[in-house]
């Protein structure tokens, strides 16, 4: 007997080499089952997570670079079903560039589940530190610190989004995805102070002009 999977279009965008392909490629059975398109020159990864409801797909759409070339192509966001906008914590650039991905995003899938992600928090010198990012909390989205190369909060984009978009904040996943081993460790006391600044940075009340970048 066939079971139901349920399955959503997940769009990933953000800068040229802020890691979103190393991201996606930390999930093995993702990378594994990858399909191109080439009329949007777009890789899909089928990403399985096994959950307390069951296992739930999130197809990736990664723009293999497409993003380079300027803007990306509304058949990349159409019926896209949530969205992960990445940029890297080394480069304030991918950053400030956040609130265009964003606005490209919302242009074609108006009500969708969004979270933004810092990745490359290893490295140690970190440019955009934790009360600088409000961008999230303006727009209403989630935000996590996270680190493709250590597999770092991998999972919490995709658990955040899966319980908005089954609508039961009690989902949990049962069991980790095969991820490529980590190629660097971040201690864990870097982790609790990471996860402290995030805390207070939550604290702080957001600015009111919109030009603090």
């Amino acid at each position: 007997m066939q079971t139901f999977e349920p399955m959503f279009k997940l769009i990933l965008v953000g800068d040229g080499g802020v890691g979103k392909t190393t991201f996606v490629k930390r999930h093995l059975t993702g990378e594994f089952e990858k399909k191109y398109i080439a009329t949007l020159g777009v890789e899909v990864h089928p990403l399985k997570f096994f959950t307390n409801r069951g296992p739930l797909v999130f197809n990736i759409w990664d723009t293999a670079g497409q993003e380079k070339f300027g803007g990306l192509r509304d058949g990349y966001y159409i019926q896209g079903q949530a969205a992960i906008v990445m940029f890297d914590v080394t480069s304030r650039i991918t950053y400030k560039n956040v609130p265009n991905w964003h606005r490209d995003l919302i242009r074609v899938c108006e009500n969708i589940p969004i979270v933004l992600v810092g990745n490359k928090v290893d490295i140690k010198d970190r440019k955009v530190k934790a009360k600088q990012i409000t961008f999230h909390r303006k727009k209403n989205l989630q935000y996590y610190d996270v680190s493709a190369k250590s597999n770092y909060n991998f999972e919490k984009p995709f658990l955040w989004l899966g319980r908005k978009l089954t609508g039961d904040p009690t989902l949990i996943f049962i069991e980790s995805p095969a991820l490529a081993p980590a190629e660097v460790e971040i201690d864990q006391e870097r982790k609790k102070e990471m996860e402290k600044e995030l805390l207070e940075a939550q604290q702080i009340a957001l600015p009111e002009d919109d030009d603090e970048m």
